[in-house]
């Protein structure tokens, strides 16, 4: 693991931060170049199709140091808002487990 790997698992991320690099990096990775709201649908308005999703996803975990997402949750992703539930959802839950 990097030096910039280990600062970024480190980091301790507040909502409005989360929700700011997680709009940025669903605009930078949509295949239609819209500007996301958070009612935007990924695949019907933004245009993400099955590669786009699973690069979204990857590039997700590694911004945020999260774990890969299971099948069944990411199917229940459908917004942008549901993106930003996940990860701030994920943080929290990491944030609340102890260092071991």
């Amino acid at each position: 693991m990097g030096v910039d790997e280990t600062a970024q698992s480190d980091k301790q991320w507040t909502d409005e931060e989360a929700r700011a690099l997680v709009h940025a990096i669903v605009a930078d990775l949509a295949p239609s170049k819209r500007d996301p709201e958070l009612t935007h649908r990924l695949v019907e308005d933004l245009g993400y199709h099955s590669l786009a999703l699973l690069e979204l996803a990857f590039a997700l975990e590694d911004e945020f140091n999260l774990p890969t997402i299971d099948e069944q949750t990411a199917r229940a992703i459908v917004t942008v808002v549901d993106v930003e539930r996940h990860v701030l959802t994920t943080l929290q839950s990491l944030t609340a487990q102890p260092a071991l």
